[in-house]
């Protein structure tokens, strides 16, 4: 019963942070609440053994990563067509930008999971090492090669092209007598 209550406590505190990180993975509001639902269906079983780790909430993110991970690869075999789709549609908050999440979402999957939780989910590599499991290194390496690929895409799209170039910067002039 104490479990349970525990459980229970961790879900409603912790929810809304984990939907928000699954939405940014995944880009899709609808596949991150299936992506929440199965992780913390998995978390409940395990939950008496899992609440005396350090950080179960790091156990719950790893499924979720893995969850995704395991769509992609299902998708990929199953929804092979003749005539590219259009694009879906997900609803982002007003403060993102949309070209940005767009061009986040043509990482692959580890580089996108490690931006998302260094920048949108304000963790440290060693915490990002221990929800991916992986090593800091690895960490370092995924999100400096994923950067890299985001400055090109940015550099060779003209909007933010043209938000880049420099700007003529104002001459201070100061006589001396």
């Amino acid at each position: 019963m104490a479990d349970e209550v525990a459980f229970d406590a961790f879900v409603r505190a912790r929810m809304l942070a984990l939907l928000r990180f699954a939405h940014a993975l995944t880009g899709d509001p609808h596949t991150a609440a299936d992506l929440v639902q199965d992780a913390l269906e998995r978390t409940g079983v395990r939950w008496a053994k899992l609440r005396r780790t350090d950080d179960p909430e790091a156990y719950v993110r790893r499924a979720i990563v893995n969850g995704r991970t395991s769509r992609w690869r299902k998708l990929r075999r199953e929804s092979l067509v003749d005539a590219v789709p259009e694009p879906r549609s997900h609803v982002d908050p007003a403060t993102h930008d949309a070209d940005l999440w767009r061009l986040l979402s043509t990482l692959p999957p580890r580089q996108r999971a490690v931006l998302v939780l260094r920048y949108y989910e304000d963790m440290s590599e060693e915490q990002i090492a221990r929800t991916l499991g992986c090593a800091p290194g690895t960490v370092k390496s995924q999100s400096s090669k994923a950067l890299a690929k985001l400055r090109t895409a940015l550099a060779a799209d003209e909007t933010y092209a043209a938000r880049a170039e420099p700007k003529p910067e104002a001459t201070w002039s100061t006589q001396t007598s």
